[in-house]
């Protein structure tokens, strides 16, 4: 099965749109957005999904309840501050990264067979123990990452979770 995974859209609708082309073309089941998705608008565009929205909040997400009302009228999954789900076998731990020494705790727990995390605005894939960490980085084009450099590659990941295999495709 494959899973889209996206984080930081920081109500970037073209990027959005694209995101969510690219996801029914790869026909994902399952998208995961680890959070910052700023406007409740954002959520409604995951209507379009060939698939179901599982989310968290980020930092900047402080439309909580439209959020929360958005993700109901979609039929999706907004877990609050952290999410954890079982998909295709999978534990999958879900947190937007907005304390650092909390996402590495939650890594060193080995809970979790995966974990998505976004907030740094850049990249990331680690193998640590029995633990796969993703972050697609930042979707929304020309957004600073958190040492300030300007994101120009916006970009999600596609997971297979039957051989645990990513790739990471720019909007």
């Amino acid at each position: 099965m494959n899973i889209g995974i996206i984080s930081d859209t920081h109500d970037d609708m073209v990027n959005l749109k694209n995101a969510i082309k690219i996801f029914n073309e790869r026909k994902v089941s399952y998208v995961i957005h680890a959070g910052d998705y700023i406007f409740p608008g954002v959520v409604k565009e995951f209507k379009h999904l060939n698939g179901k929205l599982i989310g968290v909040f980020g930092n900047n997400d402080g439309e909580k309840l439209g959020l929360m009302k958005n993700f109901q009228e979609i039929v999706g999954e907004l877990h609050g501050e952290f999410g954890h789900v079982e998909l295709d076998g999978l534990r999958i731990g879900i947190y937007h990264g907005t304390n650092n020494r909390l996402t590495e705790a939650i890594i060193a727990s080995q809970i979790y067979d995966l974990v998505v995390c976004g907030h740094t605005h850049m990249k990331r894939v680690d193998k640590i123990g029995n633990t796969l960490v993703l972050n697609p980085g930042c979707a929304h084009g020309d957004f600073p990452n958190i040492n300030g450099k300007i994101e120009t590659e916006p970009s999600v990941i596609i997971f297979n979770t039957s051989d645990k295999s990513y790739q990471f495709v720019r909007i």
